[in-house]
């Protein structure tokens, strides 16, 4: 195995590993000494479902979060420098997309150092496969603003982008405020936009679903505490 900064993709929920992530994922951990995580409990709890025979108190853990000095991040990738390769492990999905793993990958890329991101689930780009919206051209925007009148003002400007620039619009609410980020939709955006909901995708009760904006209104939906991402386009 080459020595590098290894982007290991986490299942989304309580997915099956063998589901949506290669048998070569695990190869690679279990030749990892040094990871840098988000939450060392939820990244332990993944190494060892991983392989249950990992000696996960021999593995050295640095966590990452807003709380993390650049000197910090920068200091996380001593062992890389010195010819180990080091694992970034994210809460789910990939690595580095909508995620402060990004940080430590610029300060790899700005030393010099070989990055290697590995296979797995991404649940911004099988939003976008799944529902039927343009994926030549799409934009992330992640979190919008949680004032109304605010939140009214963007959904608008985003809604104005599909149709001038032809180019899909995502974006994501804290779980428990789904059903008020679907309540500014249904008020702010054209009745013949379409709304694609993508909730708790690879799981068992994954749910893909693409209508208008006026025939959303006419639904009763119901999405709390479900992690779901919104797709806008024409």
């Amino acid at each position: 195995m080459q020595t590098a900064l290894y982007l290991i993709p986490v299942t989304l929920g309580e997915t099956p590993l063998n589901r949506v992530l290669p048998e070569h994922n695990a190869d690679v951990i279990r030749g990892i000494r040094h990871f840098i995580v988000e939450n060392v409990r939820t990244a332990r709890r993944f190494l060892k479902k991983t392989d249950a025979t990992i000696d996960i108190d021999a593995l050295t853990f640095y966590e990452l979060n807003k709380h993390t000095s650049p000197e910090q991040v920068s200091e996380y990738l001593n062992p890389l420098i010195a010819g180990q390769s080091v694992g970034i492990i994210s809460e789910a999905g990939c690595p580095a997309i909508a995620d402060p793993g990004a940080d430590v990958v610029a300060i790899a890329q700005k030393k010099g150092l070989k990055v290697v991101p590995l296979v797995g689930p991404s649940s911004i780009l099988m939003s976008v496969m799944g529902s039927g919206f343009n994926g030549q051209s799409f934009a992330f925007h992640g979190y919008l603003p949680i004032d109304a009148g605010e939140r009214g003002k963007r959904l608008k400007q985003l809604e104005g982008r599909i149709y001038s620039e032809n180019q899909t619009q995502l974006f994501i609410e804290t779980p428990y405020r789904n059903n008020k980020m679907m309540e500014d939709i249904l008020k702010n955006c054209r009745p013949q936009t379409r709304l694609c909901i993508a909730s708790n995708i690879t799981c068992d009760d994954e749910s893909i679903r693409t209508m208008t904006v006026a025939e959303w209104a006419k639904k009763k939906v119901d999405l709390p505490k479900v992690p779901s991402i919104f797709l806008i386009y024409k």
